[in-house]
């Protein structure tokens, strides 16, 4: 893996290609829910140029959590010894960066962090039935826009049915211990490579994108390795 790739002035795309895109990311991480809003306005923007194809890799904040969480607001003072004001601000400033990129954060509603750990499991059984994207936009929004428990078995039966997976099939999966030695591996397969923060975009295997960058970012560095062939 390569180190990050600096932004460009606009470059053209000679012919059409395919960008394979890794989105290393937690369902509760707000800058991954802007990073991933910024990265498909980008992906927009180059038309038909360039084909995409994106899996979601999982990576949690918090593993440590037991499932039913922690309050939200103490979880962050105490994690990043951050006084009430600044947690305030921040959340202000994320819900303004979401707002402008067409997602809406509704900080009230969140009210607790929880273990994620089900939910990526969910999410690797998706990618093999091909609803992975789905389900991370429903996730993502169920948690920061409904304020939702992604860690209950219910609700995420609930948000994998609407994705368009099979209800029993996700009871299934999540009453049991199915994929968990797949999600850990992938996991320190991230972490081994270097991956210690949320959102990473790793494209073509090669090129990495670190962080909640704006569209304009994205979008110079995906023309520029598309026009690298």
């Amino acid at each position: 893996m390569t180190s990050a790739v600096k932004p460009v002035d606009v470059l053209t795309v000679v012919s059409p290609c395919t960008l394979k895109i890794d989105f290393v990311s937690d369902v509760v991480c707000p800058w991954c829910a802007i990073g991933l809003a910024a990265l498909e306005l980008a992906i927009a923007r180059l038309g038909n140029a360039v084909t995409v194809a994106i899996t979601f890799q999982p990576f949690e904040l918090n593993p440590q959590l037991p499932r039913e969480g922690e309050d939200a607001t103490e979880h962050l003072m105490r994690k990043y010894g951050m006084p009430l004001a600044q947690v305030e601000a921040n959340r202000e400033a994320i819900r303004a960066r979401g707002a402008a990129l067409g997602f809406v954060f509704r900080m009230d509603r969140r009210s607790r962090v929880v273990n994620t750990f089900d939910a990526h499991r969910l999410l690797h059984w998706a990618a093999l039935e091909g609803h992975q994207c789905v389900l991370k936009h429903a996730l993502l929004k169920a948690y920061f826009s409904d304020g939702s428990d992604v860690s209950d078995h219910a609700t995420l039966v609930r948000l994998a049915t609407a994705a368009g997976l099979d209800a029993t099939r996700a009871q299934a999966v999540l009453a049991s211990d199915a994929y968990a030695v797949e999600v850990r591996a992938q996991e320190r397969f991230y972490t081994e490579q270097g991956i210690r923060a949320v959102p990473s975009v790793i494209v073509n295997q090669r090129h990495l994108i670190q962080g909640g960058q704006p569209v304009e970012t994205f979008e110079a560095a995906l023309r520029k390795i598309a026009s690298a062939g």
